[in-house]
């Protein structure tokens, strides 16, 4: 093999862009919806085929039985695997090809992945079809320039992140594709800007609260018990003790942005009596439900079971102190905090590429909300893992999202030569 040259790296790289902004608007044209799981086999196929043509042996790997698959929307992932001249580590690249909903506010088509001022947008571009499309150009280029590296190279393109990766990574890990001795380091393209290494991120609790009251006529609510007012009640507790609570709660991991630095809960959704979505005027009656689900994200110095109790501690409270007060809590996704060190070899070496390629000071940084090294962590029994990828983070998710081209070149390169000296150097 010979000498590693960065400059004819990168110049391959540079020769690559329309290649690279083709592939990413080839990704983005196909609207992977989810909820609830659109057209991730095509999606897949467009990945599987593209590698295949290069030499990767793909495999497809439908998670049957996790949440959400059917025969309509297939939880479909894809992992394509090169095989080097030698024997040696394995660093995968892992994305998903799920994105969310648009939303409303768009001044452009989400799926039609226009370019304008050096910008690709569409729903996706940033979180993160740009950061796969990057990944892929990435390790064609390395395997051009250098066609006898030692190891292994992956690249996996997975489902359903943005709703817990159940039907991804969780599926793949609990099967072993993402464990040693099949991969030993592994990069998430994730947006989180260029020059950031992302290490981890915080914890989360979802849990659905009801509370429960007695139908009665509208006209006469004394004969009935209100479910919306004991809720109200909840929230009511909330502000008062909870909120204040997460307010003194710190962390000393390098959480952005700085508002994440403090323990957080969100109400996400609530509601209450009739059922919405029919036309007319409802029923005159006193509801006897309310549900209301609650995103909790905690800290690495947080312990799970107190974070339960602040809130358990909440409603026994009012189940003491006000009368008929009735609720179940029911917990519907947990994930421990995950931060690898930056010492680890796929944290320095992402680093040290960033040095040599991105004007921008490298930072160490860990993600408010949860990604699938969650999984890799907890069932892959992985350290080595972290997300670095294009996209200015506070785009995911929003109307217009864009990534900008330039990004996706320079992550590109960082990708390419931090494979290959965890490739030649880590052992």
């Amino acid at each position: 093999m010979t000498d590693f040259n960065l400059d004819a790296l990168c110049r391959r790289i540079d020769d690559k862009r329309d290649d690279l902004v083709e592939l990413t608007r080839d990704l983005v044209r196909i609207p992977t919806t989810n909820p609830p799981g659109d057209r991730y086999v095509d999606c897949a196929a467009l990945l599987g085929e593209r590698l295949k043509n290069r030499a990767f042996s793909v495999e497809y790997i439908r998670a049957e039985g996790a949440i959400g698959d059917s025969d309509r929307y297939p939880r479909q992932n894809v992992i394509a695997r090169h095989q080097g001249s030698a024997a040696g580590p394995c660093v995968h690249f892992n994305s998903h090809i799920d994105v969310v909903e648009p939303g409303a506010g768009w001044q452009f088509d989400p799926f039609a992945a226009e370019i304008k001022d050096g910008r690709i947008y569409g729903r996706g571009t940033c979180d993160m079809k740009g950061g796969l499309a990057a990944s892929v150009i990435a390790v064609e280029a390395l395997l051009e320039e250098y066609p006898d590296l030692p190891g292994a190279l992956e690249i996996s393109g997975t489902a359903d992140e943005e709703s817990g990766g159940f039907g991804g990574v969780a599926y793949l890990s609990e099967r072993g594709y993402f464990s040693p001795p099949r991969v030993d380091h592994v990069i998430i393209p994730e947006p989180l800007n260029k020059n950031r290494v992302c290490l981890g991120h915080r914890g989360v609790w979802w849990a659905e609260l009801e509370t429960h009251g007695q139908i009665a006529h509208g006209s006469m609510p004394f004969l009935g018990d209100c479910a919306v007012r004991h809720m109200g009640a909840v929230i009511g507790a909330f502000e008062a003790q909870l909120f204040p609570l997460l307010k003194t709660k710190h962390t000393s991991m390098p959480v952005v942005p700085d508002g994440a630095k403090e323990s957080t809960l969100n109400i996400n959704s609530l509601h209450g009596g009739l059922a919405e979505g029919f036309d007319g005027l409802p029923a005159p009656l006193v509801p006897d439900s309310c549900r209301m689900i609650i995103d909790r994200r905690f800290l690495i110095e947080e312990n799970l079971d107190e974070v339960k109790a602040e809130v358990t501690d909440i409603l026994k409270s009012l189940a003491t102190a006000r009368p008929d007060f009735r609720y179940e809590l029911r917990d519907l996704f947990e994930v421990h905090p995950s931060m690898t060190e930056p010492d680890q070899p796929v944290a320095r070496e992402v680093a040290a590429a960033i040095g040599q390629i991105i004007s921008e000071p490298l930072e160490y940084v860990v993600s408010p909300g949860t990604y699938d090294q969650k999984h890799i962590d907890r069932i892959g029994r992985l350290r080595d893992c972290i997300a670095y990828g294009p996209g200015i983070l506070d785009l995911a998710h929003q109307p217009d999202e864009y990534v900008v081209i330039d990004d996706m070149v320079d992550s590109a390169k960082v990708m390419a030569v931090a494979a290959y000296r965890l490739l030649t150097t880590s052992r």
